[in-house]
């Protein structure tokens, strides 16, 4: 206990939490009313920021050394090594100029896009209730220490490792960590385990709230935490999303293409006796030629830029890949409260069991509602807005059963003039099941099958007409006793709070909208089948069929995903019941988005392609989201799809551009190298080739798109990509081949003029057909290139030209070229666009999406 902090919760460390309260804050050097803001900074120091894993960005020396240690950059700095020693020293001068442009703009590229990426989730950062110096403050959870003392109340996340220091029916999801279903009750007992695990004090990162209320007390933060090590243990083995996938198998591509065509070309040269050195140097040449070198850097700052565009549309992105599964989505599963409805929900009457109004049933609510101790719903809201001011207050509290979503329902013991009553409220099916009797002008009468009927017909009317209602239930205990799970049987049903909850005026037009890009709408609540076939009918989602809970537990797997082929409307549905949908709707190969707010929400969120959640959501929603939206509407979520699928074009964009040019020029220059008794270019006009063509696709990310590529769900899709790569390369290599029979046979070009003649064709053709294939379209017809990629384009063929006719050609190999020739490969890169716009259209959309 080097800084006064005890480092661990652990079975060495078994007396920490056996110890009472006030011994425990002695410990840790700490007081009920928490640290101060100068002892806290002072940890915060000494320990580190309460990080699970380590942060995504690495250090300019991690980077550079993760550049250099590329197989293909090393074996460019072997040649660079190897022309030196030669006595090449234009070769080593560019090679290392090259190398060293290369690496620079990556890693500057890279380095700003993560600080634009840190600042959005910075934006959106999980935070927590402190007491510091005694007063409660809100406070990132990165800034938590050992010795803070923590508030905890119903949807919070538990920040670090600790103890319970207070608690009114402290219940926890630890399933993150135990695989326990069941919520885990929670006291400030000292305990008698000889484990954390059977620790009924202890408290764990990463397990969430799900009843009740209290404060803890911090031991361990950051990866020094039970959940910090397991992420820290499994953070190189997370799975690839689908567009990591993608990219790897590109990769894969690649390199079979480089090691068989740079074999091919360095044995055919050795074989027919040419000099080892300048063929060695030509095949690592072509090597590099071959890879785009800037695909991470174009794909990162592509992502960070379509996070920002996406972030002036109120939604915020946390993982960075999640935009791709965003632009791929086509199917949506939400709640229906706050996002088709106004979540301004309302008590619009309390009734009896016979569907009078009544004061008393909105009495016992009130009581139930001011007494429960975790986080007030909305409903809770409603009921105390409209109950009386005067009466609530001769009740006392006498202890509590906390809700949990297998009960659907609250209960609170309080006495009442020396009488003790259980008041249970909760979801109308639950109370009744529970309930052996009904209130009847005060008096109770048997719950009979005429009752349940009477009762049934009246929820059956209000939830035709969109209503929400919560049952309430009375029964009397013995005199000052803690209530038990077990009292909350042989109730007496008192009535019924009925709610309001209006559709949004724009729910149906988003829904129509998210229709028109592709997306289907299912609605996943906890709420009445009345009342959700009923929303879903004003919004235009269909609801003639809808699964409940129930149901959904009487089937397998296999079934349930041939259900949720054909129903869009699921109610009554737990926390695991929500995820199972979602998995049945991922093994049906869709792209599953869910859009939720509540502790119950966090499964599907997890299981779901692209988790969603939004600002004003609970803290364990928030922290299993990929993405957050700032404003509750679906109107904003479809402005989010777009945005995910522009980002998604812009990176295959670069994708197409970079593999077909690519594979088209280096197929021409290793079958030329065979063919003719000299190198058809120097090893360093291939590298300045691949340079010039990559500065001029550094513009793509700020691209925009054309409608086409936003109308429909886009996703990574390798058939195609092979496919416009075999096209349009293939075209490449025809024109390469016209090209060196014009210079040899029609100009009898000789060594010099033929490669300074086919560097012109082919620098020149690369990234004019920038402007043909960026867009489906004619090129009049298309959207307009923005100015960056103008520039870079322009700039990028200036440049080439400069080299070529400029002072210093000499340098780089370059001869004059003569001008019948020069109009020729005008000429040909003409024909070239023209055949290029010609095909393009089929090359793109030739090949099934997979």
């Amino acid at each position: 206990m080097t800084d006064g902090v005890v480092r661990d919760i652990s079975p060495q460390n078994v007396a920490f939490w056996r110890s009472g309260a006030s011994e425990l804050l002695t410990q840790l050097q700490s007081r009920s009313g928490g640290l101060t803001e100068s002892e806290a900074a002072a940890r915060l120091r000494t320990v580190g920021p309460n990080r699970f894993i380590a942060s995504g960005r690495h250090s300019l020396f991690h980077k550079l050394a993760h550049r250099l240690l590329n197989p293909l950059v090393l074996i460019l700095i072997v040649a660079a090594a190897v022309s030196g020693l030669g006595g090449d020293m234009g070769s080593f001068v560019v090679i290392l100029a090259v190398i060293s442009l290369s690496l620079t703009l990556d890693i500057v590229q890279e380095h700003r896009a993560e600080l634009a990426a840190e600042a959005l989730r910075q934006s959106v950062a999980i935070q927590a209730d402190v007491m510091r110096g005694g007063t409660c403050v809100t406070v990132p959870v990165a800034t938590i220490v050992p010795g803070d003392v923590v508030m905890l109340r119903m949807g919070d996340l538990i920040p670090a490792d600790g103890v319970v220091l207070d608690q009114k029916g402290l219940q926890l999801d630890e399933s993150l960590l135990t695989g326990e279903a069941f919520p885990a009750s929670k006291s400030t007992l000292p305990c008698t385990a000889t484990s954390p695990s059977e620790a009924h004090n202890a408290l764990f990162a990463g397990t969430s709230v799900v009843a009740g209320q209290g404060s803890m007390l911090v031991a361990e933060t950051g990866n020094r935490t039970r959940f910090g090590a397991i992420a820290s243990s499994v953070e190189t083995d997370a799975a690839p999303t689908a567009l990591e996938e993608g990219v790897r198998r590109l990769g894969l591509l690649i390199v079979r293409l480089t090691i068989f065509l740079t074999l091919f070309v360095l044995l055919a040269h050795l074989a027919s006796g040419r000099p080892a050195l300048p063929s060695f140097l030509f095949a690592v040449a072509l090597a590099v030629g071959l890879t785009p070198e800037l695909l991470p850097m174009i794909m990162t700052v592509t992502l960070a830029k379509g996070a920002q565009r996406m972030a002036t549309r109120q939604v915020i992105v946390k993982r960075l890949s999640a935009i791709h599964d965003l632009g791929a989505l086509d199917v949506l599963c939400v709640d229906k409260t706050g996002t088709l409805t106004e979540a301004k929900i309302t008590l619009t009457e309390p009734i009896d069991c016979e569907g009078g109004q009544s004061e008393r049933v909105l009495q016992l609510a009130a009581v139930n509602s001011r007494f429960q101790s975790g986080m007030r719903s909305p409903l809770d809201v409603a009921i105390l807005q409209s109950a009386p001011t005067t009466g609530s207050d001769q009740w006392a509290l006498n202890g509590e059963i906390p809700f949990d979503f297998s009960r659907r329902c609250l209960s609170v013991a309080a006495t009442l003039d020396d009488r003790t009553f259980l008041l249970t409220k909760g979801a109308p099916e639950a109370i009744i099941t529970k309930s052996i009797a009904v209130e009847i002008d005060g008096l109770a009468r048997p719950l009979d099958e005429a009752w349940r009927e009477k009762l049934d017909a009246i929820q059956q009317r209000y939830q035709d007409g969109g209503f929400r209602l919560l049952g309430v239930a009375i029964r009397e205990l013995a005199p000052l006793i803690p209530p038990r799970l077990e009292d909350e049987t042989d109730l007496t049903f008192v009535g019924f709070c009925v709610f309001a909850d209006p559709v949004k005026p724009d729910a149906a037009s988003a829904v129509a909208e998210l229709a028109a890009l592709g997306v289907k709408l299912k609605i996943i609540s906890g709420d009445q089948p009345g009342v959700v076939q009923h929303v879903a009918a004003q919004v235009g989602i269909p609801a003639d069929r809808v699964i409940v809970g129930t149901e959904i537990d009487g089937l397998a797997d296999a079934a349930l995903a041939e259900r949720v082929r054909t129903v869009d409307l699921f109610a009554r549905v737990d926390p695991s019941q929500k995820r199972r949908i979602i998995e049945a709707l991922r093994r049906d190969k869709h792209i599953v988005g869910f859009l939720g707010d509540g502790v119950n929400d966090a499964p599907a969120i997890h299981a779901a392609h692209v988790g969603l959640s939004v600002q004003g959501a609970t803290e364990t929603a928030r922290a299993a989201a990929d993405i957050i939206l700032l404003a509750t509407s679906l109107n904003v979520l479809s402005a989010g799809v777009r945005e995910g699928r522009r980002t998604l074009a812009n990176i295959l964009k670069y994708v197409r551009m970079g593999t077909s040019s690519n594979f088209g020029n280096m197929l021409s220059m290793a079958l030329a190298s065979v063919v003719l008794p000299f190198l058809p270019l120097l090893p360093l006009q291939i590298l300045l080739n691949n340079l010039l063509y990559d500065l001029s696709e550094i513009g793509i990310p700020f691209d925009d798109v054309e409608p086409d590529d936003i109308a429909r769900p886009r996703a990574w899709d390798m058939k195609s990509i092979l496919h416009f790569t075999t096209v349009m390369g293939a075209i490449s290599s025809l024109f390469d081949v016209a090209t060196f029979v014009i210079l040899l046979k029609g100009f009898g070009a000789d060594e010099a003029v033929f490669r300074t003649g086919w560097f012109l064709e082919s620098i020149v053709t690369q990234i004019l057909v920038i402007f043909i294939i960026r867009s489906s379209r004619p090129p009049w017809r298309a959207i307009r290139p923005p100015p960056a990629l103008v520039l870079t384009s322009i700039g990028a063929l200036f440049g080439a030209l400069s080299l070529v006719f400029g002072p210093f050609r000499a340098w780089f190999g370059f001869v004059p070229v003569p001008w019948q020739a020069t109009a020729a490969i005008v000429c040909l890169t003409v024909g070239y666009l023209v055949t290029a716009q010609a095909v393009k259209r089929w090359a793109i959309r030739g090949k099934p999406s997979i």
